[in-house]
């Protein structure tokens, strides 16, 4: 098998729109992680035990149940009972419903860590529920955070290929259709690898950047 430049210019523009694709992907995704993973961790730390328990289920179903099994539920199975989700909405929801799990554990972690002074100080204070979480709590929880989330997102971007199980067309969804009409793996399979690459390496540079910023205002 030959390298090909003139292939590569070819299919670049293809691929590049691929990782815009993917990019937005990760970021609807990880807001979505985010937020729904908030609710799990609230909602498993919370004192009625129908609403822990429940929670907890939930959580367990979604993280022992394999991403792509999930991905194909939401794409394939519920257009049969009238839900219909285009390839990239079911792909955005199928991430971040399955990382959610994952980062209310590092939420609760947070909220675990937070000294329970505080709490008293903000009963003792008077503090309506909304305002011991939004004042109190969530500011001192969220910082430590901060790092681990950030390592899911990027696991997130690496884990967007599978998408394409689902016809998505991110960067591996435009690889394979480029390398399926010409026949050529190398060039598009090995963009695609630099590509995550070098996506990868500057968003773990930039979470190493924050984390020491984090670690110098605390000290």
């Amino acid at each position: 098998m030959n390298w090909s430049w003139d292939y590569v210019s070819e299919i670049t523009p293809s691929l590049l729109q691929g990782l815009l694709v993917t990019v937005q992907i990760t970021l609807i995704s990880s807001v979505v992680a985010m937020a729904v993973g908030l609710f799990f961790a609230i909602a498993k730390m919370s004192a009625n035990r129908w609403i822990s328990r429940i929670a907890v289920m939930v959580t367990e179903a979604i993280r022992r149940t394999p991403l792509l099994v999930q991905l194909y539920f939401l794409f394939y199975v519920l257009p049969d009972i009238g839900i219909v989700l285009s390839p990239l909405v079911a792909g955005i929801v199928g991430l971040g419903l399955h990382y959610a799990t994952y980062v209310s554990e590092v939420y609760r972690a947070g909220l675990i860590n937070v000294p329970k002074g505080q709490w008293e100080a903000a009963r003792a204070c008077n503090l309506t529920g909304r305002q011991t979480w939004t004042q109190i709590i969530l500011p001192q929880a969220i910082p430590p955070m901060i790092p681990p989330l950030g390592n899911y997102v990027i696991a997130m971007f690496k884990e967007t290929p599978i998408l394409s199980a689902i016809t998505v067309l991110d960067i591996m969804g435009e690889a394979l259709a480029q390398a399926n009409f010409s026949y050529r793996y190398l060039e598009p399979i090995t963009l695609v690898a630099t590509g995550f690459l070098f996506v990868s390496l500057c968003s773990a540079a930039v979470i190493r950047l924050l984390e020491n910023q984090l670690n110098l205002r605390a000290a």
